[in-house]
């Protein structure tokens, strides 16, 4: 039996891959080159009867009433029972350098009781962002994510009808203040903090620029300083900087996804000497009572006669498999799979051997 264990071992190693040269820009994000969120409360008229009910969304019509008045249109003390009008947040991402009169995308998504926005409008709606300044303006017809469909006894819902996108939806209409051909250094954050990756980012730079521009401050920042390059452009700079190439090291990590079955490992997981014993016992009990009935004309009584079923079942697994020290997890796992071991039993013999202390791996279980 250790003989074809080793054997299914040895036949389904798969090779062992070396990290691959990944590009700084793929790695790492530059101080100041970044985005800024954006928030709106706007109104989505044009719906087709899907709007919010005014007595359970005042705001919205509120907001209509408010709207109606700055377009000159007197409705005091009216009293407003629109149905196709439904009150809404726009959320964006303003792009980092992103000037006056360029477009991006909002989303939309209702805040009442609206069934749907399908068809839709959005009507202008101002975008501030946190320091309470308004930086884009939105406005479009809505592409909704999904369809409803009611009658007078069933509804049917499909994707998420009540969200939505507008593309190129915003344009912006303020600057952020931020003169980047002024800056004299930059830091570059790792977005997998290491101390190794940080330190191969830093020599690739000094070697690519032939200086000691680069140094690493901790696991996930490195400090770049354009003084020493004299009088030269910080954009074409980090442009030569990001497109360096360097073979990340990242934690040894193993992802479970319980819901799924799904087991995702980094190359670099290890497993020390240890031996797995794995099977299943189901026992099955069923129960299907009769009913005993009397003659016909007879002075008797139904009785339930019970009649109880058991099952067994040992469902074949695998005996002691003992993995030699040293041996990598993507080995173990391909040696399993040889063996016929389903994904469920793999998680938990993953699980175990990892309470055992034998994973040498962080082990993510969500």
């Amino acid at each position: 039996m250790k003989k074809l264990i080793a054997l299914a071992f040895a036949v389904f190693l798969p090779a062992v891959a070396m990290a691959a040269p990944v590009r700084i820009k793929d790695l790492a994000n530059f101080d100041g080159v970044r985005g800024n969120d954006l928030v709106g409360y706007g109104l989505v008229v044009g719906l087709d009867g899907t709007g919010d009910s005014f007595r359970n969304a005042p705001f919205a019509e509120d907001m209509l009433s408010g709207l109606l008045e700055r377009l000159g249109v007197n409705v005091t003390n009216e009293a407003l029972r629109s149905k196709n009008v439904a009150a809404v947040i726009v959320t964006a991402d303003l792009p980092p350098f992103a000037r006056a009169g360029s477009r991006m995308d909002v989303n939309v998504a209702t805040i009442g009781d609206a069934k749907s926005l399908l068809g839709g409008t959005l009507v202008m709606t101002p975008l501030k962002a946190a320091d309470g300044n308004i930086y884009a303006v939105a406005q479009g017809s809505i592409i909704s994510g999904g369809v409803a469909a009611s009658g007078q006894a069933a509804r049917v819902v499909e994707g998420v009808p009540t969200a939505g996108t507008i593309p190129v939806g915003a344009r912006v209409e303020r600057e952020v203040d931020f003169d980047f051909s002024q800056i004299q250094d930059v830091r570059i954050a790792l977005r997998n903090a290491d101390f190794t990756t940080a330190v191969l980012i830093e020599d690739a730079i000094n070697r690519d620029f032939n200086s000691r521009i680069a140094r690493t401050d901790d696991s996930g920042t490195v400090s770049v300083d354009f003084q020493g390059l004299g009088d030269i452009n910080p954009a074409r700079v980090l442009a030569r900087i990001e497109n360096l190439t360097v073979e990340p090291h990242n934690k040894a990590k193993v992802v479970i996804d319980h819901r799924s079955g799904t087991i995702v490992m980094g190359n670099d997981v290890r497993i020390s000497r240890v031996a797995v014993s794995q099977g299943n016992l189901m026992l099955k009990v069923a129960e299907s009572p009769a009913v005993s009935q009397p003659n016909p004309f007879s002075a008797g009584e139904s009785v339930m006669v019970p009649r109880t079923t058991v099952e067994v079942h040992n469902e074949p697994g695998i005996g002691f498999v003992e993995v030699a020290g040293e041996t990598s997890l993507s080995e173990v796992v391909a040696g399993l799979n040889a063996l016929g071991v389903r994904p469920r039993e793999m998680i938990d013999i993953l699980k175990s051997v990892h309470g055992a202390g034998a994973l040498h791996a962080e082990l993510i279980v969500q």
